[in-house]
């Protein structure tokens, strides 16, 4: 598949980019999982993204901040279409000069041509309808420390080489789940993209998009319940989350939400 803006780069940081997620942190990582509940959500305009996705971060969010990142993303710049596709991202400078999206750029190594990177997710979820999820485990190799990423139970997908980071050649000390959109203002109000299903966490399953048994890698390579889970949307009035925990699904939460509404004008 040619990517339609190779160059495209993104900044989960800056101004626009808004997030309903939850975080661990105050600890040493080494590696996360958990399925993401997949859906078409509407993007308002080229220039807008919406995601979902595991966040595996080291160092500050200065100029020195290590992400590996990998989920579902809807972007019409970067694919053309309005379709959920599998991504990738990595960068080792705060999204400054180093990283990109899925095989961009030289960086993630991949090692199963059985999976496209970047391909489009099919079936997705349906309000009132059938729900599907991907699993996701991305975990560090103890005697090589590369960071290798697994869609389901299936073959691993490939790695990110420990060589490409300064802080996430050690471990991570914070991983974030969750959903993350960009808002352009357009015409002067919040933008109508949608974030997961498009729908509040209130309304719960078959309705609002979830992330369910999020787990995290501890030093000794197990997974673990990603227990003191922190909350937060940064515009909950438009993006809100909840969360909770069951024998089922272990760690779980409800994200996502509509954007510009009459309480998030």
């Amino acid at each position: 598949m040619k990517p339609r803006a190779s160059g495209v780069r993104r900044d989960s940081t800056s101004d626009g980019h808004e997030h309903a997620v939850g975080y661990v942190t105050g600890d040493q990582f080494y590696g996360a999982k958990a399925s993401l509940n997949v859906w078409p959500a509407r993007v308002a305009s080229a220039a807008e993204f919406s995601l979902s996705q595991i966040w595996v971060i080291s160092g500050t969010f200065g100029n020195d901040l290590n992400t590996i990142e990998a989920g579902w993303q809807v972007s019409p710049q970067l694919y053309g279409d309005n379709s959920p596709r599998f991504f990738t991202y990595w960068t080792s400078d705060a999204y400054q000069a180093t990283g990109c999206y899925n095989l961009h750029c030289s960086g993630f190594v991949q090692t199963n041509r059985r999976i496209a990177i970047g391909a489009a997710i099919s079936p997705a979820s349906a309000y009132n309808g059938r729900q599907f999820d991907i699993s996701l485990l991305i975990w560090k190799d103890p005697r090589r420390g590369h960071w290798w990423l697994q869609l389901g139970s299936g073959p691993l997908v490939g790695y990110w080489p420990s060589s490409l980071f300064s802080h996430l050649g050690g471990h991570a000390n914070m991983v974030q789940f969750g959903g993350e959109v960009v808002n352009t203002r357009p015409s002067g109000s919040h933008t109508p993209t949608q974030m997961g299903s498009g729908h509040f966490p209130r309304e719960g399953f078959n309705r609002a998009a979830y992330f369910r048994n999020v787990q995290v890698v501890d030093w000794d390579n197990n997974l673990l319940p990603a227990r003191d889970l922190r909350l937060v949307a940064d515009h909950p009035a438009c993006y809100g989350i909840q969360g909770g925990y069951n024998r089922a699904w272990g760690n779980y939460f409800y994200y996502g939400g509509p954007g510009r509404n009459v309480h998030c004008p």
